[in-house]
């Protein structure tokens, strides 16, 4: 009776466009209100009685209904909230993925400003996991953030990975990602590789039997890469952290071909693309 009654509110309030039932932000809100529920729990009742919340009309010709539910009951974490992560946290939260596990020991400065997508001058000094979770509700109160201000350490990293189905990399420097790499590896999830240097980026995906970063850097890698030298300009993180969010999405819809055993190389200066076979890879 309950749900009988749920789906003739969404009857009620739905409009049709495009062909498509459609609910509105403000319907969504007045029916959690009306109903206790959370945003997220009458987003999926409208997908599952054939309702596409508006908010996620752009998805449907690439997910779907069942695509956008998979969306909204994943959980994902995202470690590293500067140039790569701003933009990956973002980008999640409007595709409509469920939870996210946002973890950044780091606070904004003002060299941030150039290329860090959560950063303004008025978050400057502010922890960077607390200003993504409060972007995030701003942008989708639907998901749920799980905000980290905390580093990654070999001693925390299980605990921040827990129910996680993919984790993304936004870090800086390629000893903490070879540890996010293990950690992945114990947790039994795949690790969204990203890395940007001047105009130039780099994209994998690494599954726990890959071989993964030791396979191109091997046991005993540079504190940082290229970057240093090139710089991070605005638009590299932008563009590697697009790749970085359409192969988190294929994870976890089980569409495309994942970028596994397999380096996107990203030459921006000169445009240049480029897919390079990793040794060991099938």
């Amino acid at each position: 009776m309950e749900k009988e009654r749920l789906v003739e509110e969404f009857r009620a309030l739905a409009f049709e466009e495009g062909g498509v039932k459609v609910l509105g932000v403000r319907e969504v809100e007045s029916i959690a209100q009306k109903w206790g529920l959370k945003l997220k729990e009458v987003e999926l009742a409208a997908l599952e009685e054939g309702f596409m919340p508006r908010r996620y009309l752009r998805n449907l010709g690439t997910v779907g209904f069942e695509g956008q539910k998979k969306l909204l009951r994943s959980k994902v974490a995202v470690i590293g909230l500067g140039g790569l992560g701003g933009y990956v946290c973002q980008a999640l939260a409007r595709m409509g993925v469920g939870t996210l596990v946002l973890a950044d020991g780091d606070v904004f400065v003002d060299h941030n400003l150039n290329r860090q997508v959560l950063s303004d001058v008025s978050a400057l000094g502010e922890p960077k996991a607390e200003v993504a979770k409060k972007v995030i509700s701003r942008i989708n109160p639907a998901v749920e953030v799980i905000a980290w201000s905390e580093f990654i350490r070999a001693d925390n990293l299980s605990k921040v990975l827990e129910g996680c189905q993919v984790v993304v990399d936004g870090l800086d420097n390629l000893p903490a990602r070879l540890e996010l790499e293990e950690a992945a590896r114990r947790a039994g999830i795949p690790l969204v590789y990203g890395a940007i240097a001047g105009f130039l980026g780099q994209v994998m995906t690494i599954f726990p039997e890959d071989p993964g970063l030791k396979a191109l850097y091997g046991d005993k890698p540079p504190e940082k890469g290229a970057e240093a030298m090139l710089g991070t300009p605005a638009a590299t993180p932008m563009m590697v952290a697009a790749a970085q969010v359409q192969e988190v999405v294929k994870i976890l819809l089980g569409k495309g071909r994942p970028l596994r055993k397999r380096m996107l190389i990203l030459d921006a200066e000169n445009w240049a693309v480029e897919v390079v076979e990793i040794e060991g890879g099938q």
